[in-house]
């Protein structure tokens, strides 16, 4: 087949793209942005102050992730019941959806709240810090933490309702949302860190507070914005009228979807796990860790969105029964996505000895958050085919094979040269980081494979249940 007809859009291709991932990249953008004005503010109370945030948020991040893996396998059927316009699919998709995000958002704070000062020790070592560099860090986490814990609730809510309408391509109202929580949280983190006009200076305690106050404002936002415009999300008619869920569709969302919510357990815990042994190798690498993920979200927004892409727009051709296509489709997504991030990744390694400048901590910091950049925007074309392809495999429910593909191949491989690399050797943590990063070509040679078989090109909810369920 020719190449630029199989991996090249046309004009109206584009269009469609732009159309739906714009908002995407737009929201994502700017958080990252405000993110790391936030991660800038926080270092601005230095180094320990901003290490601390890092371990709260790092714990906090398998919370996140766990939202995000449970709700997957939902928006698998949740986007191909959109495909046919089953709003009754939907809507008992969604009730699913609000039972288990609320659930695992209590029983993370009873988690945080028990044992948080316990698993913040973990990142801290005493044969590398002083003791009274662990008492502040410890401090700090405590009072970021107790605050934190106040926004997962509001964040879960988010998650179910800006997600659904992701899934119906209805950017906008999540992006517009998520700009003006932006808004409050930037605010906020300014006048509540350093206490400017009148506000008490509250250090790492302001800035939870600040991104509390913006988690609720984003949910207030977006859950009215659903409620009031019920023509548009049909779904939500209806929804709360009773909490009925078909005990077959409750089944088949749990048979595809709890590979997806271990993955995602496991992923998250594999990420933390690594940063841990990361830490092994003192304060200074959690500091210089924290910088380069923050840098690395900022310029990877692009990838992010086109996981998304892949999703929504793959899955509702799924969902339509159009194999043929899904696969196009996806085909002409990958190759953007991979080409796009040779660019990104250059200008990456650009920006990388001029960011870290702008943190108020110490040279050695800096220093090493450049190298972690250089690494990061080397390796960025790899992650980006890797991730369009991990969300390739899930549109078409291909739960099992994503879960080995992801977070089994985390532990086997990237998980365990940290461990042996950071315990066990004298080996200095930049080449240690530099294998993680790239010890993931091995992931291409086994996705290429999987993506030209076919195989996950799958159509979950049936034609039977659709031509019973639609409603005209």
């Amino acid at each position: 087949m020719n190449f630029k007809k199989k991996y090249i859009g046309d004009r109206a291709f584009y269009r469609m793209l732009f159309t739906l991932v714009l908002p995407l990249i737009i929201q994502q953008g700017i958080t990252n942005f405000v993110s790391l004005l936030d991660n800038l503010m926080v270092g601005g109370l230095g180094t320990l102050p901003m290490s601390a945030v890092s371990i709260v948020n790092q714990l906090i991040f398998v919370f996140n992730l766990t939202i995000f893996g449970g709700l997957s396998g939902m928006s698998i059927f949740s986007t191909q019941f959109y495909g046919v316009r089953d709003w009754e699919g939907m809507r008992q998709t969604f009730r699913l959806k609000l039972i288990f995000s609320l659930s695992a958002g209590i029983a993370a704070i009873v988690i945080f709240l028990i044992w948080g000062d316990a698993l913040t020790m973990l990142f801290l070592r005493g044969e590398t810090n002083s003791p009274e560099e662990i008492a502040l860090t410890i401090s700090e986490a405590k009072a970021y933490m107790i605050v934190a814990l106040a926004g997962l609730i509001p964040f879960a809510l988010v998650q179910v309702y800006a997600g659904t309408m992701r899934e119906m391509g209805k950017t906008v109202i999540p992006m517009n949302a998520g700009l003006i929580a932006i808004l409050v949280n930037l605010v906020f983190n300014y006048l509540l860190i350093y206490g400017k006009f009148g506000f008490p200076r509250l250090g790492v305690t302001g800035a939870a507070a600040a991104t509390v106050l913006s988690r609720f404002v984003e949910a207030a936002v977006v859950i009215t914005a659903c409620h009031r415009k019920k023509d548009t999300f049909r779904f939500i008619e209806g929804v709360y009228r009773s909490m009925k869920i078909d005990a077959s569709l409750a089944g088949r969302i749990a048979v595809t979807g709890a590979p997806l919510l271990l993955n995602e357990i496991l992923w998250s815990l594999g990420m933390t796990f690594i940063n841990q042994n990361y830490s092994l190798r003192g304060i200074t690498v959690i500091a210089a860790s924290n910088i380069s993920a923050t840098v690395w979200n900022l310029f990877c927004v692009i990838m992010f969105a086109m996981g998304s892409a892949v999703s929504i727009l793959v899955g509702q051709k799924l969902g339509a029964g159009d194999r043929e296509g899904a696969i196009d489709t996806d085909n002409k997504l990958i190759f953007f996505t991979f080409a796009s991030h040779l660019v990104i990744g250059l200008l990456l390694i650009a920006a990388s000895p001029f960011i870290p400048m702008l943190y108020n901590v110490e040279p050695e910091v800096r220093e090493l958050a450049t190298k972690f950049l250089i690494i990061s925007g080397a390796a960025a074309p790899i992650h980006a085919f890797i991730h369009v392809v991990y969300f390739t495999i899930r549109s078409g429910g291909k739960t099992v094979i994503t879960f080995i593909f992801d977070s089994v191949y985390l532990w086997l491989f990237p998980a365990a040269i940290s461990f042996i690399l950071c315990r066990f050797t004298a080996v200095p943590i930049i080449w240690i980081y530099f294998c993680v990063q790239f010890i993931d070509i091995v992931k291409i040679a086994v996705g290429v494979p999987l993506l030209r078989s076919g195989f996950w090109a799958n159509n979950l909810i049936g034609e039977t249940e659709k031509e019973a369920k639609t409603e005209k």
